[in-house]
């Protein structure tokens, strides 16, 4: 997006610096990055980061307001009720699409956000490795805030670990081996000394979580939790596992009832410019007679599964549960990311923190991604170069 630094990257690029950028990230945990790393970072303009951030402060209006949980309450389902709810969530991520609007003029727009972590620790790794990759300047940082890596790790480390000793927090997956994330579990173990425990393997003991280690049990007190419910219930043969939602002794990092809160759920409560029209399909007086700029999204599903771009009046009528869906006013991604086979689209993924006893989160660092497809994703970007995840560097 700025041009200068666009041009510069672009004519210094070579395949062979690529490829040692590509085997520095693979020695992180060699045979665990499972997901294309795109060729360039972005550049961001601080104009366009401050729009970014202007709109997460009005969504955390929405958060912070006392009647916020009981208008999401709805959202989580009946059969996944985790005892010990929280006051807050520990993190929210907020993810930007650069669009561009009717007047030709690049802005954010909110694609959705959740109230879950993400690849928090591979993206400070990813950072470092990127500044020495595209040589990028004193000017530009990864970091949001005024924050830097030493105070970001810092940060992350207070909220997961805090008071506890690491060999009693436990970073929650089911079967965390296959995931295409699982880099980032390597670089949170790495990062914060925590162990990523399977919930297949987690032992009840009265009120007490355990897992097993030379074995040895050792007591879970602490859940970093990484585990989507969603995609829990799609597992087949998992055999006798421990009932999660039983009132066990442990502190939840974020609270699973967050998911579900912070989330395409919350949407329609949102008024922006910066944040597409969006409505609860049951709560749809009129169908919008233009369904072309419209998306149509389940509220309950992640990585863009369920999702109908093309919607039609029939796509309408065939949905049987209106309330778990919303319509979704389409934005238009710009062709603006420059690369030697034609342009990308971007995406940028704002990371928030809730540092204990704060009264608001606070941005502080991203990671982004790039697609030449019709949405952003692995599944619309076979065979492409010049896509995937990345960072972006904003202008100081």
């Amino acid at each position: 997006m700025q041009t200068e630094l666009r041009n510069r990257f672009n004519e210094s690029f070579t395949e062979e610096k690529y490829q040692s950028y590509l085997e520095q990230l693979e020695a992180l945990h060699p045979g665990a990055l499972d997901f294309r790393n795109a060729e360039t970072p972005l550049f961001i303009p601080k104009e366009f980061t401050q729009k970014m951030l202007d709109a997460c402060e009005d969504i955390i209006d929405v958060i912070v307001d006392q009647s916020f949980k009981e208008l999401t309450d709805r959202s989580i389902p009946p059969d996944i009720k985790i005892p010990k709810p929280t006051a807050y969530p520990d993190f929210i991520v907020f993810d930007f699409g650069i669009c561009e609007n009717e007047a030709g003029t690049l802005e954010p727009q909110l694609i959705e956000m959740q109230g879950f972590p993400t690849l928090f620790a591979f993206q400070a790794y990813h950072s470092a490795i990127t500044i020495e990759y595209a040589a990028v300047p004193d000017t530009h940082s990864p970091y949001l805030n005024g924050y830097t890596e030493e105070s970001y790790l810092k940060s992350l480390r207070e909220i997961i670990v805090g008071d506890t000793d690491p060999k009693n927090v436990i970073l929650l997956e089911i079967y965390p081996e296959q995931q295409k994330t699982r880099i980032d579990f390597y670089c949170s173990e790495k990062l914060l000394g925590i162990k990523t425990v399977c919930l297949t393997k987690l032992i009840g003991d009265n009120n007490q979580l355990f897992y097993e280690e030379d074995s040895k049990r050792v007591q879970v007190k602490k859940i970093y939790n990484r585990l989507i419910f969603d995609d829990l219930q799609q597992q087949e043969n998992l055999g006798e596992i421990i009932d999660i939602s039983q009132p066990w002794d442990v502190e939840w990092v974020s609270h699973p009832d967050w998911f579900y809160r912070i989330s395409k759920y919350t949407l329609p409560l949102l008024k922006n410019p910066y944040i597409p029209p969006t409505y609860y399909l049951d709560q749809l007086k009129k169908i919008p007679t233009d369904l072309e700029n419209y998306v149509l999204k389940p509220l309950f599903s992640f990585a863009g599964m369920g999702v109908v771009i093309d919607v039609t009046p029939a796509d309408i009528e065939k949905v049987t549960d209106p309330e778990n869906w919303i319509l979704q006013r389409k934005v238009k991604y710009a062709d603006v990311i420059k690369t030697p086979d034609g342009f990308a689209k971007a995406e940028i993924r704002l990371f928030f923190f809730w540092p204990k006893g704060a009264a608001r989160p606070v941005g502080v660092h991203n990671l982004s991604r790039l697609s030449k497809g019709k949405m952003i994703g692995t599944r619309y970007n076979k065979d492409k170069t010049w896509v995937g995840g990345t960072v972006a560097f904003f202008e100081k």
